[in-house]
């Protein structure tokens, strides 16, 4: 029996263990998009929040399916939860909606015919934006727009020079603006979501540059970088995490060498100042604009 789990679900909801994760965010997973055709016996999903995204992994489940295969999808309602039935009756299927732990839950059988499959998956595919001029996709952070934190810190960092790492580079706008400078001899690129990398590759060409699809906060620190560039995420799952930002700073620290500097940008009323100052000898906030705050931090 072939059995797919589609991200993280509670444990209240008896996700399988014996099953091949396909979810973009989990590092080494096999990605949905490459099951073959009506080859899964079972699918849980534990939905996306985002429309475009929440549809497209939804109609490449199906595709997935058997005819007779069984979809086991839930969100939370307030992310995307109090619309799974009305968007999977939307393929054609027959429904069976429950409610668990603030959640709506979606049971489907998959039938031999399905409608809209095709144009939910080309909804949700990698593209180049218009306007834009990159390639991304639904579900990458900032997906068709340059995000207004990483442009302050593009304006605000200097030239960077030396060896650098960009944590968390999305679909690579960031690295772009670093690798305009000569001075920079390489430049990691360290993403969780596997989309992200993979339209990072397609709009950072320069040689300098190296991709890794991994979780910033646990690749390797060998204190041997001379620059680090970050964005970090604060939203897990949806639901704001101070934490994040705060790793990633910690991991930063652990991966410059002495010397080195981080460049990073936050929502002004994230609290990183002490996590900050714990971890470098040299502090500023180098630029405070358009609710945005951007930090030099020397090691």
């Amino acid at each position: 029996m072939t059995t797919l789990l589609y991200g993280r679900p509670p444990a209240v909801f008896d996700p399988p263990g014996a099953a091949t994760q396909v979810s973009p965010l989990i590092p080494g997973s096999t990605p949905l998009e490459d099951i073959p055709e009506g080859s899964a016996d079972e699918i849980m999903i534990y939905a996306p929040p985002g429309v475009l995204e929440r549809r497209h992994t939804l109609a490449l489940a199906l595709r997935a399916l058997k005819p007779g295969g069984r979809l086991d999808a839930m969100a939370p309602k307030d992310k995307g939860g109090s619309r799974l039935k009305k968007e999977l009756e939307g393929f054609g299927v027959e429904v069976g909606e429950s409610a668990k732990a603030h959640h709506r839950r979606c049971v489907v059988i998959r039938p031999k015919a399905l409608m809209g499959i095709d144009e939910a998956i080309a909804a949700g595919a990698p593209r180049l934006v218009e306007g834009l001029e990159a390639w991304s996709q639904p579900g990458i952070f900032a997906w068709e727009r340059i995000d207004a934190g990483s442009l302050l810190l593009a304006q605000t960092a200097p030239g960077l020079k030396g060896a650098g790492a960009d944590l968390g580079c999305g679909y690579g706008a960031l690295a772009t603006v670093v690798l305009g400078s000569s001075a920079v001899t390489s430049l990691r690129l360290i993403d969780l979501d596997r989309r992200a990398i993979a339209a990072a590759k397609q709009n950072v060409t320069d040689p300098r540059a190296t991709f890794e699809w991994a979780d910033a906060r646990t690749v390797e620190a060998a204190a041997d970088l001379d620059f680090i560039v970050t964005n970090p995420p604060f939203h897990d799952g949806g639901t704001e995490d101070k934490r994040l930002g705060q790793a990633f700073i910690r991991q930063a620290a652990g991966m410059l060498g002495k010397g080195g500097v981080l460049w990073l940008v936050a929502n002004r009323h994230l609290p990183y100042e002490a996590e900050l100052n714990a971890a470098f000898k040299r502090v500023r906030m180098a630029a405070d604009a358009g609710g945005y705050k951007v930090f030099e931090a020397v090691k």
